[in-house]
């Protein structure tokens, strides 16, 4: 007796093109951290030189988080992501090309450049991503989906030590870049295919489909305008979650981007057993993101937004900020690996409450809003990166690891005063 199947909604196969694009991002981003160990020496780069190439990406990329979000509201989503993917190939390959042709205060200057572009393409990424879903899934899963994407730069994340270790080991890191760099052109090339826009633009998307999306899916919505963008920038709780994801990506930031140095500076591992355990802080924060995404939306159901999504984020930043003093406190490095990794879990379990109380509050300016939300989360980057070089620069990793456990209870505190119940009045007009 044969059963029908009932078809997988275009919506999933729009988010999977979101989350590749996340977790190829991720790969290419902290490709330079990794590969560091050996262009420090090949390019003679101090810690601090690298550290600024670090700066440069991160002030660019937070710089045009709001630019890379009204830019999606204008011109779309499917144009939005086939400009971030052919920009960031062209970034990828510049770093390990250039060398072949300059050096010296000109090489620095070109990688420079090539880390500015790269933070150019990677900003429009998750603040259209959050508009995408705010158009393509019903509100209930606003925070699931979220924090499933966010798994996605988190399995990059976790991939990019010992990939980066594998392929230098075969090809040189100028190779390993090079062909970390490759993917971008198939994925982009599908997308164009593949995407669209809204729900109602797609030939797929059935009338069932569009019906579980509501009646906003199936209206046009209204350019953006001047006076909606300054309500979005000046609108109180998106304020908050903003000043509360800048300390919450401070620890982030300390956990992605200086965990591998950490362990093979001051733990003494090598660049191999440094890569393979460095993969396993991230890979428990793609299943905090998944898990905390996922639990936020039964919350918010139950209790309504203003404290469905408050109660991950009050309940994990505050432990996180505790595993991370376990894990400067051990002598062990299996006890450090794993307080790190589970303090990673509680760190990216929230990033979809985050995203999802930003998507309740801007509703159609989702994108805009998210591009303030992001500004934020990448400001603690550009706070976090001169700090920790200095501290690991001079081996006070006690110190840097201190500082990220106290921006982590800060970002729970800040909590108690977001209500995302409270929606931007114009942010749901249509034409």
């Amino acid at each position: 007796m044969s059963t029908l199947r009932t078809p997988v909604r275009v919506r999933w196969w729009i988010f999977l093109y979101t989350f590749l694009f996340a977790m190829l991002t991720y790969l290419q981003r902290n490709s330079l951290s990794i590969a560091a160990v050996r262009i420090m020496p090949e390019l003679h780069l101090s810690q601090m030189q690298v550290g600024w190439l670090m700066e440069t990406f991160t002030v660019t990329y937070m710089l045009l988080q709001l630019p890379g979000g009204v830019l999606g509201e204008r011109i779309g989503a499917r144009a939005a992501y086939i400009a971030v993917g052919v920009v960031a190939f062209i970034a990828t390959i510049v770093t390990p090309l250039a060398p072949l042709l300059l050096s010296g205060a000109a090489l620095f200057v070109a990688l420079v450049l090539a880390q500015a572009m790269m933070g150019a393409a990677n900003a429009p990424v998750f603040p259209v991503s959050a508009g995408i879903y705010e158009a393509w899934f019903p509100v209930s899963r606003w925070s699931f989906v979220n924090g499933v994407s966010s798994s996605g730069l988190n399995l990059g994340t976790a991939l990019t030590a010992p990939l980066i270790v594998a392929l230098t080991a075969a090809f040189g890191w100028q190779g390993a870049l090079l062909w970390i760099a490759l993917p971008s052109a198939p994925l982009t090339a599908a997308w164009a295919w593949y995407g669209s826009n809204t729900p109602r633009e797609h030939p797929k998307v059935t009338p069932a489909e569009l019906a579980e999306l509501g009646e906003l899916a199936r209206e046009p919505k209204a350019p953006l305008t001047v006076a909606r963008l300054l309500r979005v920038l000046t609108n109180r709780e998106v304020l908050l979650l903003t000043a509360s994801y800048t300390c919450m990506c401070y620890a982030f930031y300390l956990l992605t981007t200086w965990s591998f140095l950490y362990l093979v500076q001051e733990r003494h591992l090598s660049a191999l057993e440094g890569g393979w355990l460095a993969m396993l802080p991230p890979i428990g924060a793609a299943v905090g993101a998944w898990l905390g995404g996922g639990l936020a939306d039964r919350l918010a159901a139950r209790f309504g937004a203003r404290w469905g999504y408050r109660i991950v984020p009050l309940v994990t930043l505050p432990l996180a900020g505790v595993l991370l003093l376990v894990a400067i406190g051990t002598g062990s490095v299996y006890v450090t690996v794993g307080a790190l990794t589970l303090a990673f879990v509680g760190v990216e379990s929230n990033e979809g409450p985050y995203w999802a109380a930003t998507m309740s509050v801007a509703r159609a300016d989702t994108m805009a809003a998210g591009g303030v939300l992001n500004t934020g989360g990448n400001l603690g980057g550009v706070i976090n990166i001169p700090i920790i070089a200095w501290l690991s620069g001079h081996g006070h990793w006690h110190g840097a690891f201190a500082t990220g456990a106290a921006f982590a209870v800060v970002a729970a505190a800040l909590w108690l005063l977001i209500d995302a119940d409270r929606r931007i009045e114009t942010a749901t007009l249509v034409s």
